[in-house]
This record gives C-alpha cells, sequence and structure tokens, in this order.
C-alpha cells in the first residue's frame, strides 16, 4: 500500500509516502529545503557524485522511484529516500537547517 502526503517543514512542503509499511521522503523536496537552490534537480546530481566520493556507494541502491504528485498534479517517479538514508544524505548538505530537519524527520518518520 503506497499513501502519499505532505508534510511541512518551515513553511516548505516536503512530499512522503508509505512504501514497504514505511515513511520514504522525496529527496528534491528535502534538498530544496535546506538549501533554497533553485534547481534542486541539478544539486541531487551534483550531490550524488559527491556522496560516491565520500564512500556512500550505495546510495544508488537505497534510493528507490516512487510515484508522487508533482506541481502540475500528474503521478510522476520522483527520488526517495527512507528516514535512515535521508539521514545520511541530509548530512553531506552545508545547511544549518540539517539538524532541525534531522529532527523534523525523526519525529515524522515516527508517526
Amino acid at each position: 500500500m503506497e499513501e502519499n502526503k505532505l508534510a511541512i517543514f518551515e513553511g516548505k512542503r516536503i512530499r512522503k509516502t508509505i512504501h514497504n509499511n514505511e515513511w520514504w521522503f522525496s529527496i528534491i523536496d528535502v534538498i530544496e529545503v535546506l538549501t533554497d537552490s533553485s534547481i534542486p534537480k541539478r544539486y541531487w546530481s551534483d550531490l550524488k557524485r559527491k556522496l560516491v566520493t565520500e564512500g556512500f556507494s550505495e546510495a544508488y541502491e537505497k534510493v528507490v522511484h516512487l510515484k508522487m504528485a508533482a506541481p502540475d498534479g500528474k503521478m510522476r517517479l520522483t527520488d526517495c529516500a527512507n528516514t535512515e538514508t535521508m539521514f545520511r544524505i541530509i548530512q553531506s548538505i552545508p545547511s544549518p537547517k540539517v539538524e532541525p530537519l534531522k529532527r523534523w524527520l525523526a519525529r515524522v518518520g515516527k508517526d
């Protein structure tokens, strides 16, 4: 069963869905919240390469493509990570919002 929902962190939306009985979050949404990047997809593409150089080569194995509602309302495949993998991804993003987001993810991931 997959259930798509929106969560709000500091006024910005983060899409999440239940997959295999746990919450999975849109990586692009989290990156946008943390970086205020105008092109979060490009940031994610660059970050994937950085993660490999940091020794997190299994990032590709732990990221799954799940259908989530896009801004145009259509269901599109989106790179998603569970709470544990998301923690690893966000620790590689230099942002003062990382610690508050980690606490928020831990709380939202339990719900």
